[in-house]
């Protein structure tokens, strides 16, 4: 099965399209190489793919024959994130809703540099 459509009948992706076109930025590896939306995708390969500033991992465990249900997704796929990647998913999600309201606007200098230097420290 294609890449892209693996990854859309597995639901890391809404619709194949956006699946195709992160294949096309290069934010998707199979075992560590950039690959295109229409590389194979066979059991035991190991997935990474770059969504929202996170690396997510997983091993392919089987082929679906269509689009699944959320609940048989561990019949298919192993998720191998790693725990740093999660923390900070997390960390994203309360500082930006900390710190900035919805809809307050484009930050400014002074709210860029206040975000970058806790994100460095947090490092």
């Amino acid at each position: 099965m294609r890449i892209d459509k693996y990854l859309w009948c597995v639901r890391h992706f809404k619709t194949r399209s956006l699946a195709t076109e992160a294949c096309n930025k290069g934010h998707l590896k199979i075992n560590n190489a950039v690959v295109k939306a229409s590389k194979e995708v066979f059991i035991g390969d190991s997935i990474t793919i770059r969504k929202n500033q996170i690396y997510y991992s997983f091993e392919v465990i089987g082929i679906p024959s269509s689009r699944i249900g959320a609940k048989l997704l561990a019949l298919y796929i192993n998720d191998t994130t790693p725990a740093e990647e999660i923390e900070r998913l997390e960390l994203m999600k309360y500082s930006k809703e900390y710190y900035r309201g919805k809809g307050t606007g484009r930050p400014t200098k002074k709210d860029r540099r206040d975000l970058e230097e806790f994100a460095d420290e947090n490092e």
